[in-house]
């Protein structure tokens, strides 16, 4: 098992869930929910530079049946996004099935009545996905799902990020 603090981030369309893990790799705990939105990059970049992160795991929303939505394409851009920001803080993508279904039940299991999980789902449902995706590499002895690769720049095309400034670093 790999040594260090990953982030889980599970992406709606309102809101990111945000757990975090232990440096050992062994157990995951809700961070926070931040409002989908300008500056939701950023809050997770900083997120991870607080707890020194040294991966995150992004939800990849799919159905029972293997197959991706409009949700997975979202969860996908926001990935590659996060990718290519300043920190370079690698990401991966790790099928996500059922996390939210899982998260709310127990939350109700556990009392928290329907009306009083709005706030406290989304990290419920991104402790299932880091729990998993971390049980799933102590299970095979290799990462979690996918990388995320920045897309490549063409030579001399500078900055590969959005909004990049286009001009050599060199």
């Amino acid at each position: 098992m790999r040594r260090g603090v990953r982030l889980g981030v599970d992406v709606g369309s309102v809101r990111i869930g945000v757990a975090r893990s232990d440096p050992s790799g062994l157990l995951a705990t809700p961070v926070e929910t931040v409002r989908r939105g300008k500056g939701d990059l950023a809050r997770i970049e900083a997120i991870a530079a607080e707890h020194e992160a040294v991966e995150i795991v992004v939800g990849l929303p799919t159905s029972l049946s293997g197959r991706e939505s409009h949700a997975a394409e979202a969860a996908r851009r926001f990935a590659g996004t996060l990718a290519v920001r300043p920190a370079a803080i690698p990401v991966r993508l790790f099928d996500e099935r059922l996390t939210t279904v899982t998260a709310q039940q127990r939350l109700r299991d556990s009392g928290v009545r329907a009306k009083n999980q709005r706030g406290v789902v989304d990290q419920a449902a991104a402790v299932v996905l880091l729990q998993a995706a971390l049980d799933a590499e102590r299970s095979t002895g290799r990462p979690p799902g996918t990388p995320v690769e920045p897309p490549a720049a063409a030579p001399g095309s500078g900055d590969p990020r959005p909004g990049g400034d286009g001009e050599s670093t060199r």
